[in-house]
């Protein structure tokens, strides 16, 4: 290498190294706004989770619960429907 190539190469890595920094602080800066981005959509995510969670639960409570009796219900309501679309005819 002479002295030529080297007075060259050197301003030029001098540039180039503070724009490889810039980049990679950019770079970094992005993946953290898509860690917290994703984050929050794990964090509702798991929210609605636990609300459907909830829910299933007191379903499964009624449904098991012996004083509810619901196949006697789901009757009562289809003779009703069934009074009442005679009704109509």
């Amino acid at each position: 290498m002479d002295n030529g190539t080297l007075v060259l190469l050197v301003p030029i890595l001098a540039l180039i190294i503070p724009i490889i920094a810039i980049w990679t602080t950019h770079q970094r800066k992005i993946e953290e706004i898509r860690a917290a981005a994703l984050s929050d959509s794990n964090a509702q995510a798991a929210a609605r989770a636990a609300a459907l969670e909830e829910r299933v639960r007191v379903l499964e409570a009624i449904v098991t619960d012996k004083s509810y009796d619901v196949a006697s219900q789901i009757e009562a309501l289809r003779r009703d429907g069934s009074a009442i679309e005679h009704g109509r005819n």
